[in-house]
């Protein structure tokens, strides 16, 4: 079925001409509007746009598309300023910040259940920490803490940045290079397998390379794909790597079918702090929010 986002995030690359510029101006991230873009090509069937270096140059099948959709998406989005007047005075709106993958891991299975509005963005943390500070953001999820006196944090959970393999990755091989302690021999064997990475942050990688063999990695993923869910799931059953955080995949290691295979040494950990203002009116529906984080995610490690 296809997805009124698809639609919106269509017309903010139109206007733009970017990537970056759409993800801006609809306060999602890069990979999310590649992901809107993909599923939507492939929906109506055929390309929207050329990809020319980092401009955005609509073909002449998406102009004729552009052109029958945006006064009837023009129309929906009245429809849905208006419908947010009219119930702006019963119920609270709550303004969420926090990466897409954490969002589909967590809060997504309880978004119609909760008793008030919420609009979730998705963003950098620089950009939320920014944000909530200004009050357009009522509560963040962040593995980065600012400065500002009027934020208060609070650490809940932690994630440990893990190289995963599909479930038919050579484990056997891997522990044996692991054990002689060889990290030389290691990288080569590691560097030869399929590695999964994603359209936009690559730090995770980055990070665990510089942790565990003293340089950055000096390779390109075989398989770009749009967020780390995505790694998640083509991971499930194969026999690639990739370095992403353990809490995205705990089903999938109990069903066996991704394997952690290394953990590093030393590990790589993020705490995972709730940020919100010292002074807000929105206490009781921030505390809901934060209880059902708590519910899904891994106690902090102290």
């Amino acid at each position: 079925m296809v997805n009124l986002e698809w639609f919106r995030t269509f017309k903010a690359i139109y206007k733009t001409g970017t990537l970056t510029g759409a993800a801006k101006a609809l306060f999602i991230s890069q990979p999310g509007v590649s992901l809107h873009l993909n599923s939507l090509e492939s929906y109506v069937g055929y390309q929207l746009f050329e990809r020319t270096g980092r401009k955005m140059i609509p073909t002449e099948k998406g102009k004729v598309f552009y052109n029958f959709i945006v006064e009837p998406l023009k129309k929906l989005e009245e429809a849905e300023k208006n419908f947010q007047k009219s119930t702006v005075k019963e119920l609270p709106t709550i303004s969420v910040g926090m990466c897409f993958e954490t969002f589909q891991i967590t809060l997504e299975q309880y978004i119609s259940s909760l008793p008030f509005n919420v609009i979730i963005r998705f963003g950098e943390y620089p950009e939320m920490l920014s944000n909530l500070d200004k009050g357009i953001l009522d509560l963040i999820i962040t593995p980065q803490k600012g400065t500002s006196a009027s934020i208060e944090y609070e650490a809940f959970s932690s994630e440990t940045i893990v190289l995963a393999g599909g479930g038919d990755i050579d484990e056997n091989t891997f522990k044996k290079l692991l054990k002689k302690g060889d990290t030389a021999v290691l990288e080569i064997w590691i560097k030869k397998q399929k590695w999964y990475g994603t359209t936009g942050d690559m730090e995770h990688l980055f990070r665990f390379w510089q942790l565990n063999f003293n340089k950055n990695p000096d390779f390109r993923p075989n398989y770009i794909v749009p967020n780390l869910n995505s790694i998640v799931r083509c991971l499930s059953g194969g026999t690639g790597l990739a370095v992403i955080p353990d809490f995205l995949f705990k089903d999938e290691v109990e069903k066996d079918k991704i394997k952690v295979l290394w953990e590093g040494s030393p590990k790589l950990v993020n705490t995972l702090y709730f940020g919100n203002r010292k002074k807000t009116e929105y206490n009781n529906e921030i505390d809901l929010i934060k209880e059902l984080f708590r519910k899904v995610m891994k106690p902090i490690q102290l």
